[in-house]
């Protein structure tokens, strides 16, 4: 169902694992976000939910414009940047949470991590998907798909882990003090996909290959030479 060749093609291998790596990152910290809203700020559900939108509003701005600035920079850059201002949001965030800061403060970390994501999820995707050639594109999704969603499962699985070992629901201090430390380990995991990223092939790549990884289809001459234009040039009268 998989065949392993394609993980020959950096592109492919590593686009994989950084797609891991990114939502392992996006997913945890979300996961843990809204419970520490409810837990340290005494937000209810619904307000929960409803400040987490700068979290996602990114993502219906930035990501079509990331996915058109990738055709002409190359993925490289939006992938390696975008992991870069994630992990540096979520840092921001596991600096400056304490029990019943304002949200306010929340923000501009927010806005700034979920820029990132949006940077970089459709780089990835463009990445892993024209590393292929047009027989294996089916083949290429779908393990981009399940590398992404194995990585928010681990992701999740990890930073409960972190947060059992430094915190815990007692009260909102300790929820805190865990939650703290598991948005710094997600941070930490953005950046090892930012180092990842820079083993990516760059924008050469596309100077000698086609969209899809194929070799560049030659330019169509629409001009003819003059002695060929001569030779079928109509005939006139003998002179």
């Amino acid at each position: 169902m998989l065949p392993l060749r394609l993980f020959r093609s950096p592109a492919f291998a590593i686009g994989n694992a950084i797609s891991f790596l990114l939502f392992a990152s996006n997913f945890s910290t979300v996961y843990f976000m809204a419970q520490f809203q409810e837990a340290a700020l005494g937000q209810d559900p619904l307000g929960a939910g409803i400040r987490l939108l700068p979290w996602t509003a990114p993502l219906f701005f930035v990501g079509p414009r990331a996915g058109a600035l990738a055709d002409r920079a190359g993925e490289r850059p939006l992938i390696v940047g975008g992991l870069v201002l994630q992990a540096a949001g979520m840092a921001w965030i596991a600096v400056i949470a304490s029990p019943g800061m304002g949200y306010a403060a929340m923000v501009a970390p927010m806005i700034i991590a979920a820029t990132g994501i949006a940077m970089a999820m459709p780089a990835v995707q463009k990445m892993v998907v024209g590393s292929v050639s047009p027989p294996d594109i089916g083949r290429a999704s779908g393990t981009y798909n399940t590398m992404r969603w194995f990585g928010a499962v681990f992701g999740v699985a990890i930073l409960v882990a972190v947060f059992a070992a430094t915190g815990s629901y007692a009260s909102p201090d300790s929820f805190t003090q865990g939650f703290s430390w598991a948005i710094a380990v997600s941070a930490l995991i953005a950046m090892i996909g930012a180092a990842a990223g820079l083993a990516l092939p760059g924008p050469a790549r596309s100077a000698v290959s086609g969209p899809l990884g194929l070799p560049a289809r030659p330019r169509c001459h629409t001009q003819t030479h003059p002695l060929r234009r001569e030779q079928r040039r109509p005939s006139g009268r003998a002179r």
